[in-house]
């Protein structure tokens, strides 16, 4: 759709809001109305997202059927979360929680690879498939739920959706649990741009030229716009859910009897340590060593959130908490991914720095009226974002590869799109550490 990075933003920030702060309110729809019940729901809606945004190719088409997607996930995710929640124990909820995200990220990995098949030359017929393949992946749901045990939830079944929205909105106001989500909000908008935010550094900065050498699929490579091959940001970032299908189990099982908020604080540093490396260069050796810290501090992280708020959730209200843990995911993702496309869309993306560069550094701009905006670079370049690249290498006389360095010895967008990231990442690590000195004390005075 050729769209800016800020245009990006925007939509992923309406996409975190409606998938995961809804599920405050559905995971207490969740435990009213049965979790196969709901389940089924989110199915049948996520389906009709996937086909909207298959059939529907304007900007507001493809965005409805995205917030159709996001609304479908909002049941999904506490329906399943709570049914797997009252058959843990306190025992063995460490290794449930592990073993549940390990499924997801089978997912996560085929999902990539798949994807590669599927786009071939990265047309509208071939992207129209892969959500296709995606409608039809999510039927297979339907086939699932069938073996899904019945759940009983210990709620009350004579609340209205009204009542339950009351009770939902009652029960947050805790302040151990206001406190926890503002910190993991935090931790949230630095995590989640490794996936969202980082395929648009790679396409723009990363050489995997190298690594493309080793690939033992044709589709695994590609030719990039400065001449050279590489490999499909989605392969590259596929490593990721690689490790934790590898790992989890493993790991969950060695952190199971450490605190669930101290290993939480050291996957926060691995993971903060894991974007540093992955983005502070662009040679695609480091971006997987980076993608590596950064698995194994997720793995570290994602699981004991679930399980934390398991833990600490009264009697009959796994689901209603189990919602709240989307809370700092819709909140961190939704607004970190709007950050980004505004940090990234000014510093960092490799069309928006060609066309700066030309206007500023080189005659091509003399006699043009630019008033230094970026909304009015294009119009005054007189160049299509689609083009500038190319148009780059034709002003200096240079290839694909020497026009990238000249862009990034310039304008260092390493530094001004990552660390910003960072911080948040260690200042929110910082913060879980004093929380859970507070909580370990909150929990004293109470016993």
């Amino acid at each position: 759709m050729h769209l800016t990075a800020e245009h990006k933003g925007w939509i992923f920030l309406w996409w975190f809001i409606f998938q995961s702060l809804f599920p405050m309110v559905t995971g207490g729809l969740a435990d009213r109305y049965g979790y196969r019940r709901t389940i089924l729901f989110s199915v049948l809606v996520n389906v009709t997202g996937y086909l909207m945004m298959a059939f529907l190719h304007s900007y507001y088409g493809f965005f409805g059927g995205v917030l159709v997607l996001a609304f479908g996930t909002a049941f999904f995710k506490p329906g399943l979360q709570a049914s797997l929640g009252h058959q843990l124990t306190k025992q063995n909820s460490s290794l449930g929680w592990g073993i549940f995200y390990w499924i997801v990220n089978v997912g996560s990995w085929i999902g990539h690879i798949v994807s590669a098949l599927v786009l071939v030359t990265h047309s509208t017929t071939d992207l129209q498939n892969l959500f296709l393949v995606c409608a039809a992946f999510t039927c297979l749901n339907l086939l699932m739920l069938i073996k899904l045990p019945h759940v009983a939830s210990g709620a009350s079944k004579t609340e209205n959706p009204f009542q339950v929205f009351i009770r939902t909105i009652r029960n947050i106001f805790e302040a151990r649990l206001i406190a926890w989500l503002l910190i993991m909000s935090c931790f949230w908008a630095m995590m989640y741009q490794l996936w969202d935010l980082q395929p648009n550094f790679i396409e723009d900065w990363v050489d995997s030229s190298m690594i493309a050498e080793h690939m033992p699929f044709d589709s695994w490579e590609e030719t990039g716009p400065d001449g050279r091959q590489r490999v499909p940001q989605q392969i590259l970032i596929s490593l990721n859910a690689l490790l934790i299908v590898l790992f989890m189990i493993p790991v969950s099982w060695l952190v199971r009897k450490m605190r669930t908020l101290e290993s939480m604080f050291f996957g926060m540093l691995g993971a903060t340590a894991g974007v540093l490396v992955a983005g502070l260069t662009g040679n695609g050796w480091m971006l997987l060593l980076g993608i590596f810290f950064f698995s194994l501090g997720e793995m570290l992280t994602e699981p004991k959130k679930n399980e934390y708020l398991s833990l600490i959730a009264p009697p009959g209200k796994k689901g209603l908490y189990l919602g709240y843990v989307n809370i700092p995911v819709g909140i961190g993702g939704g607004f970190g991914n709007y950050i980004a496309g505004k940090i990234y869309n000014r510093v960092g993306e490799k069309a928006t720095l060609a066309l700066k560069y030309m206007m500023e550094e080189t005659p091509f701009g003399e006699g043009k009226n630019w008033d230094g905006s970026i909304h009015t670079l294009e119009q005054a370049a007189g160049v299509p974002r689609t083009e500038a690249f190319a148009r780059l290498q034709e002003v200096l006389g240079v290839d694909g590869p020497s026009a990238t360095k000249i862009l990034w010895d310039t304008y260092d967008p390493q530094y001004k799109v990552w660390i910003p990231f960072a911080a948040i990442g260690v200042l929110a690590a910082i913060a879980l550490a004093i929380y859970g000195r507070l909580a370990k004390r909150w929990a004293d005075m109470n016993a």
